[in-house]
């Protein structure tokens, strides 16, 4: 049986690096565990880490094609990151300029959550713990 320890890392593929940069930087505030750029790919590769874990590389490619997101299409639906106070955490992104959606309860746990956008319009969520 395979015997997986743990998610290594979400790799996403921006249009503009700097817009994206700074979005899960600034607004989310990732931290930057290293930046790189390829040469021969004219690509950037932005290793980012929350509270310390590394958890998304960010990748600049030139004219990556759109990822189709709405309405629901088949692969990777959304992230979610987990927040203990969403009314905190929405009121952050809405200083921020950041759109979310109305608050919602997940009928299984009970729980709040939201869903706002990446600058591609990347579903992503948080998730009230």
């Amino acid at each position: 049986m395979l015997q997986l320890a743990a998610v290594h890392h979400i790799a996403i593929i921006c249009s503009n690096y700097e817009v994206s940069k700074r979005f899960y930087t600034e607004v989310l505030g990732f931290s930057v565990l290293g930046e790189y750029y390829r040469t021969e790919r004219q690509s950037y590769k932005l290793d980012l880490a929350l509270n310390g874990q590394y958890l998304i590389e960010l990748f600049s490619f030139p004219n990556p094609p759109k990822r189709p997101s709405r309405p629901e299409s088949a692969g990777l639906r959304h992230l979610a990151f987990a927040v203990t106070d969403l009314d905190s955490a929405i009121a952050h992104l809405t200083e921020k300029g950041v759109v979310t959606e109305p608050v919602r309860i997940d009928e299984t746990s009970g729980r709040r959550f939201t869903f706002f956008a990446d600058p591609d319009d990347l579903p992503l969520e948080l998730y009230e713990m």
